[in-house]
């Protein structure tokens, strides 16, 4: 049986209050689907109004993604000052910029991945569902308990 103590207190996040975390951070974790298995990618990212997107280049990533234009993307962030949390994740489909694109050319200069060569081709996640949550850890589990594997599987 779990404490109350030990369990964070869940806020459901608005699509607005999911937009605007995003806005506030650049890099998420792009779920792909490669060989009928799930496979995760880090991205650097960038909202372009109520879409996200990305560069990448011509790699397994890429293929994956052309093969099955289904992904999911989640960013998080978590504060060690104010015992808050957050996590948003995006499921949608993408579309991949073919053509030289005045619009996406220019926001998509302001996207910089940590391998910042050959990240030639500019994807669109358009979004079917937005969803977030946000956590307020309470002082006993985030100060004075480790999070251990025992307090970890508590809270899930």
């Amino acid at each position: 049986m779990r404490e109350n103590s030990l369990v964070p207190k869940t806020e459901i996040l608005t699509a607005g209050q999911c937009w605007k975390l995003l806005s506030e951070t650049s890099v998420g974790r792009l779920a792909v689907s490669t060989d009928g298995a799930p496979d995760v990618f880090p991205v650097n990212y960038k909202v372009d109004g109520e879409s996200l997107l990305f560069r990448t280049g011509g790699g397994s990533k890429f293929t994956d993604i052309k093969n099955d234009a289904r992904v999911a993307l989640e960013a998080d962030s978590v504060s060690g000052e104010s015992g808050r949390a957050w996590s948003v994740v995006i499921r949608g489909r993408v579309e991949i910029s073919t053509s030289p694109d005045p619009i996406l050319e220019t926001v998509g200069r302001g996207l910089f991945p940590w391998q910042g060569i050959g990240k030639d081709h500019l994807v669109r996640i358009l979004p079917e569902k937005v969803t977030g949550r946000r956590f307020t850890l309470e002082p006993s589990t985030t100060w004075k308990v480790p999070l251990d594997e025992a307090t970890r599987a508590g809270l899930e």
